[in-house]
């Protein structure tokens, strides 16, 4: 009866706070929030990740990149939660905050400053303000700013909690004072094993108290358990008065530092001495230089919105000066193990190759760092060359578990990188990047499937045994994307060898010239050789269309979208359809195309901030491979923008009606 009672407070008084941020194009609020059926939404800076709860003052989970373990599931590694470093409860009169005695709960999400704003009453005693951000400039660091207003007289004790999720290991917790003839501040850290010991994380963590001419609360730290400590503080209100402090928050891995303890507390106290406002100033800073990136649509509010969350989401999980790549889920939690797929590649990357090349850079030097172990993933194989694996996480081996067959079939993720590696060169013209980067991965892609190919004749270099874009239809013959992306990266290694003065394997170009690309009768392209009209997962064919563009003519482009939009499964993944809706803008037909675009994604929104799963009843979000694929439709097709060896170039927008007008800015031009 109590869960029920706390959800029908929050569903009653959630309405009239969310209907405040309705009309803003930058915030998301809370809906009907019912903490039985909450899926957080993430303050992320491309390093760590921090999911929201609907308790007060919690967070979720606390994501930190790059760093994977086996534990829990598969028998393959998965990204690694950290300690949970930003947790807080709260004592009003020595009595814990929770419960009925929270009212009022309220949560927005506000994108620009990407600052997440929980609020609520505490009986007729008090009302809180809390915010956390993962701070852009800072990639280890967080911050929680706190205000806590009394009604009337009151003690209030708040107690930063420090806490190990169940799978860190050997947790070790320290606390220090930090005195300097100036300054004086705790420090508390707690450091761990993964599970299997490969690596040590650690966290850190002190208030930021306003300045009252050297009275600050004296701070009190107690050990719970192992895995638990916290430091707190008195301090009194009189009613009226409100009080505001902050936390600064670092966290890492031995893969970012090989201390990651005494990093943490270092970079813990810079945070401190910068102060809280040069924090806050400096995160807004650095979230305005990404937003001069943006993708701003006059006429209509929620697509306005739709496509800020996107861009939002793609900008938190992923940072430029990095070689960590995307995994479907983002920074959003542990779904599929957080591994990089290509998801990456073919759906999140041309959005950020687009608007943010330094980041889109990153993904490809993730790819760049771990050819070595493709390379040797092909040898293993019978193959030369580099093979990229399916599921790729720390060293770039393959990580898919080994019931799913996608891992040794699914070919294809070869080609998607070389794909997204000439994408850049034709983006940026930059030739020092292409000869030490981009060639390297050109050539051995190139390679790989010259080997390949089993040569049974002119026009019959069969690529048998695979798994396609749609992965229903498992180990099969000639599968139309895979076919077509190997011919159009073969050429792309030829091109890249022209451009740089070397001269190109001239097997290359007689091997893509002999790949088939099968057809129908009528010249539907068929998506494999045993292909018999049955439902796809994604699509798959009418990915030659867009985003590849192998097929520039209309006719082709328009029969194969007329066929396969009928085979699609309504359950399919979110990006499949975005990309029927793209193909559907840039035949002119917008308003069809906006009808496919919002089905693909709207229905998938889950509570209380309408986060995308991946489909429609999932539950598993944030789903960043889809937030790409109605990205490279708003981009791509009602947009006009493509990319050529000439960068970007803008056609013609082609505008949904209601759509009144749509300003691409910031998108990067030569």
């Amino acid at each position: 009866m109590k869960t029920v009672v706390s959800s029908f407070l929050l569903l009653f008084t959630v309405v009239a706070f969310a209907q405040n941020y309705d009309q803003s194009p930058w915030h998301i609020p809370a809906k009907n929030i019912d903490p039985n059926n909450y899926y957080g939404i993430t303050v992320g800076n491309g390093m760590v990740g921090i999911v929201s709860s609907p308790e007060p003052m919690r967070v979720q989970d606390v994501v930190l990149n790059g760093v994977y373990d086996n534990y829990q599931r598969g028998r393959v590694s998965n990204i690694l939660k950290t300690f949970n470093h930003v947790n807080f409860d709260l004592d009003i009169n020595r009595r814990r905050v929770g419960g009925k005695m929270v009212s009022n709960y309220q949560q927005v999400l506000d994108m620009k400053k990407a600052i997440l704003t929980t609020t609520f009453d505490i009986e007729d005693k008090a009302t809180v303000e809390h915010q956390v951000m993962s701070l852009r400039h800072l990639p280890f660091t967080a911050m929680v700013i706190m205000k806590i207003t009394a009604k009337e007289d009151i003690l209030i004790t708040p107690i930063s909690v420090m806490e190990a999720p169940d799978h860190l290991t050997d947790v070790r917790q320290f606390y220090a004072q930090i005195d300097r003839p100036h300054v004086s501040f705790p420090l508390m850290t707690s450091v761990g094993k993964s599970p299997s010991g490969s690596s040590t994380v650690a966290a850190s963590s002190t208030f930021i108290f306003p300045e009252e001419h050297g009275h600050e609360p004296k701070v009190i730290h107690e050990d719970w358990d192992f895995n638990r400590h916290w430091a707190k503080f008195d301090k009194q209100l009189k009613a009226g008065e409100t009080y505001e402090f902050a936390l600064v928050a670092s966290t890492m891995a031995s893969e970012h530092f090989s201390d990651p303890q005494n990093e943490a507390e270092r970079l813990t106290i810079y945070a401190r001495l910068e102060g809280k406002e040069r924090l806050l100033e400096r995160h807004i800073a650095a979230w305005d230089e990404l937003w001069e990136s943006d993708i701003v649509i006059e006429g209509d509010l929620q697509s306005q919105k739709d496509v800020r969350s996107a861009l939002y989401h793609l900008y938190s999980f992923a940072r430029a000066g990095t070689a960590y790549s995307l995994s479907p889920m983002g920074l959003s939690g542990l779904g599929y193990n957080g591994h990089v797929f290509w998801d990456t590649e073919l759906w999140m990357y041309p959005p950020l190759l687009m608007l943010q090349p330094d980041i889109a850079k990153s993904l490809l030097e993730y790819r760049f760092q771990r050819l070595g172990a493709a390379k040797q993933n092909a040898f293993a194989h019978g193959y030369k060359g580099a093979q990229f694996p399916w599921e790729s996480a720390d060293d770039g081996s393959e990580d898919t578990p080994v019931w799913a067959l996608t891992g040794p079939f699914e070919h294809h993720i070869t080609g998607c990188v070389g794909w997204a590696f000439w994408k850049y060169y034709q983006v940026t013209g930059d030739k020092e990047w292409l000869k030490e980067r981009g060639w390297p991965i050109l050539k051995e892609v190139a390679t790989f499937w010259a080997s390949r190919v089993e040569r049974n004749g002119p026009g019959q270099y069969d690529i048998k045994n695979v798994i396609g874009a749609n992965e229903w239809e498992e180990n099969i013959d000639n599968n139309a994307f895979t076919n077509a992306i190997a011919k159009l990266t073969l050429g792309y290694a030829s091109e890249a060898a022209q451009v740089l003065g070397l001269k190109a394997d001239p097997d290359w170009a007689h091997v893509a010239e002999n790949i088939p690309v099968l057809k129908y009768a009528d010249g539907t392209t068929k998506e494999n050789a045993t292909y018999a009209d049955v439902m796809i997962k994604q699509a798959d064919v009418n990915l030659l269309s867009y985003p590849l563009q192998f097929y520039k003519d209309n006719s082709q482009i328009e029969k194969d979208l007329k066929f396969y939009e009928t085979k699609m499964a309504p359950d399919g993944p979110a990006m499949g359809f975005c990309v029927l809706a793209t193909i559907y803008a840039r035949l002119g037909d917008s308003n069809k195309a906006f009808d496919v675009w919002t089905n693909s994604f709207r229905p998938n929104a889950v509570p209380p901030f309408g986060v995308l799963s991946e489909t429609r009843g999932g539950t598993n979000p944030y789903f960043a491979t889809g937030a790409g694929g109605m990205l490279q439709t708003v981009l791509g097709g009602f947009g006009g923008l493509d990319i050529t060896n000439d960068g970007i170039v803008k056609g013609k927008q082609n505008l949904p009606k209601g759509w009144k007008s749509m300003e691409i800015k910031g998108f990067y031009r030569k």
